[in-house]
């Protein structure tokens, strides 16, 4: 075997015998909240980026101007 084979090996055996110990899982249900919130962060910033896309007909359709959808657009994706 080459160099690199034996890495892949050694890394492919440490995570079966995390996932046999039950660490694997237990990180993934304390890392939800965390997934949530960047979930949440990354469609707000693609929502914002939508706005800019928009035409001025299809932002009278929801009620708002140019100048609101620019205004939103360039707010940080934690703010609401």
């Amino acid at each position: 075997m080459n160099g690199l084979s034996d890495v892949r090996l050694t890394i492919k055996s440490g995570e079966l015998q995390q996932s046999a110990g039950g660490h694997l899982y237990a990180q993934k249900d304390a890392a939800k909240p965390a997934v949530r919130r960047w979930s949440t962060f990354w469609q707000r910033l693609t929502t914002r980026r939508a706005l800019l896309r928009l035409t001025d007909e299809q932002l009278k359709d929801i009620g708002l101007s140019r100048g609101q959808a620019l205004r939103e657009a360039q707010l940080p994706f934690w703010k609401l």
